[in-house]
């Protein structure tokens, strides 16, 4: 039997206080980001391993005699290159739509642990590959279950982490990815030179273990409090809440949490259309476009969000990094500058926890686009004025190299983490699994276009672009257009309950959203105050009496 509970008209008192067990389960949940980031970075290394090239294309290895031309020939051609790389993206794609049906079916906890174990199946093809074919399908395999992990865990952390926090946790999550990204190109550089399988299958089967760790941490983790109460069960709500912000059984401050949470989800059943499964995807798109807090204008919000992260061209980087530093012609260990750049992303990210709660997700967004820009296109001017001879000037590939790591400390502490933040916390309840799927969905598209274009974009073969440095004019316009969005697009929601940001998209418009200040609760505005209301068994959310889901 649910307790009753009774909501607050304080809007500083919606939300419990946490104890510091209660941050780190919250916290833990990020450790996702690891697997995602390892299965994104080691690709680049191993893409332009001798052994995996020789494999793969039937080329014999260049000796110590051989020219310029015939080194610069023993590489994957871009076909390969775009298949291999863009294939694990286009799994992902799908599998983050999948995902976001099943963390509304099974719960968001048990969707990350699916997630986990059709990743490791994928891993175990990848592993056992001697050619492409399998090889391409195990990393379309993997992406499934990519896809499961990084939709929901979003979703996971920014529906049980605190409000004061949730930016900080959230980044956390990209902070494991660069982790991730670092430990791939560590794994890479030990296993360069090895002329077997292993320089291969080692990098590939490592990812198996950030895998195991996540899936069996989750099982000690509670579900999401607002799964249930999108569930309708409200007792396993109130459990759930009791244990991660560790309050005693009963609490106020959990009732007053949970009846905001259960107001606020009933205001939105009053306003969306209940209907089949196709008209509760078709719910994501209702609303219309002049309606600032419409379902349609946070889909969009959502889905451009991912892209113009994409758009960054921070994955042209971790991709093709390596073989890109390789063309530049003065680079004796392009390994070791791929680990560089992971490293800045690494040590730059967790600068992140501070400045979103500090400065906002509005602010540090369009700083982060103009500091970018900024760097992209002095690293394409370096290098058209350099012209053919940058191929071997130590100082201009030095200055690009340098200023690509500005560019990479700029993305991993602005467009990085809040990118995914904000999509966990902009969509309403009854459609945030979807939203936050459909935002996913978006990232991965637009990743696996980008993986798809960029070899041939920057091939020297015959009928490639061969542009070279000059891409980076195309990354800097890109972000440009990201700095423009930033400021006329993206509302301030720092500092706010999940349930505040749905009344501040109401009331305000991105530019004056940082202004904006709570003034009323959901569960005063629903009655929800001053009287017990009478506990119910089980009974299901959405009768639009408030009397009725207590």
């Amino acid at each position: 039997m649910a307790p009753p509970i009774t909501g607050t008209t304080d809007v500083s008192r919606i939300e419990a206080p946490v104890t510091a067990k209660a941050y780190m389960m919250c916290a833990f949940a990020s450790f996702g980001g690891i697997f995602f980031g390892f299965d994104s970075g080691y690709i680049s290394g191993v893409m332009g391993m001798p052994y995996f090239i020789h494999l793969y294309t039937g080329l014999p290895y260049p000796g110590a005699d051989a020219s310029d031309a015939e080194k610069k020939a023993f590489s994957l051609p871009a076909s390969k290159k775009s298949l291999i790389t863009s294939i694990l993206s286009a799994g992902t794609f799908f599998g983050a739509l999948i995902a976001g049906d099943l963390a509304d079916w099974y719960g968001r906890r048990t969707t990350i642990i699916m997630g986990c174990a059709i990743f490791i199946v994928g891993v175990i093809l990848q592993t056992a590959s001697t050619g492409l074919g399998l090889l391409v399908a195990g990393r379309l395999i993997a992406g499934f279950g990519v896809g499961f992990v990084s939709a929901i865990i979003v979703l996971y952390m920014s529906e049980i982490a605190p409000k004061k926090v949730r930016g900080a946790i959230v980044s956390g999550y990209q902070f494991c990815i660069t982790i991730g990204l670092l430990l791939a190109a560590c794994v890479d550089y030990g296993t360069q030179d090895r002329m077997d399988t292993g320089s291969y299958r080692i990098p590939i089967a490592i990812q198996m273990l950030w895998a195991l760790i996540l899936a069996t941490g989750l099982f000690l983790l509670p579900e999401s409090p607002r799964y249930f109460v999108k569930k309708g069960n409200l007792e396993k709500a109130a459990q759930v809440l009791t244990r991660l912000r560790g309050e005693p059984e009963g609490s106020e401050y959990i009732q007053q949490e949970l009846a905001e949470i259960v107001a606020n989800h009933e205001h939105e059943l009053s306003v969306i259309p209940q209907s089949g499964y196709f008209g509760s995807w078709m719910n994501c798109f209702t609303g219309g476009l002049r309606n600032p807090s419409s379902n349609l204008r946070r889909t969009i919000l959502g889905t451009s969000l991912q892209m113009m992260q994409q758009w960054t061209g921070i994955n042209f980087i971790f991709y093709f990094g390596t073989t890109f530093f390789q063309g530049l012609g003065t680079i004796k260990n392009p390994f070791l500058i791929g680990l560089v750049t992971t490293l800045v992303n690494v040590c730059t990210t967790p600068i992140s926890f501070y400045t979103i709660e500090r400065f906002g997700r509005r602010t540090i967004l369009i700083y982060g686009a103009l500091g970018m820009l900024i760097c992209e296109f002095i690293v394409g001017i370096v290098g058209v004025t350099a012209g053919r001879e940058s191929l071997h000037n130590n100082a201009a590939v030095s200055s690009q190299i340098a200023f690509i790591c500005i560019y990479i400390a700029f993305f991993a502490t602005t467009w990085g983490p809040g990118a995914w933040v904000l999509i966990g916390e902009i969509f309403p309840l009854p459609i945030r699994s979807r939203g936050v799927a459909l935002s996913t969905a978006s990232n991965w598209l637009w990743n696996c276009i980008i993986a798809v274009i960029t070899p041939y974009m920057v091939g020297t073969d015959k009928g490639e672009a061969n542009m070279g440095s000059k891409v980076f004019f195309v990354w800097g316009s890109l972000c440009t257009a990201c700095f423009v969005y930033s400021y006329l697009l993206i509302p301030e929601t720092k500092g706010l309950s999940l349930e505040q940001v749905d009344k501040m998209l109401e009331e305000t418009n991105p530019r004056n959203s940082a202004k904006w200040v709570p003034h009323t609760t959901y569960a005063s505005e629903l009655g929800m105050v001053d009287e017990k209301l009478p506990p119910v068994h089980d009974e299901k959310v959405g009768s639009g009496n408030p009397a009725a889901v207590v």
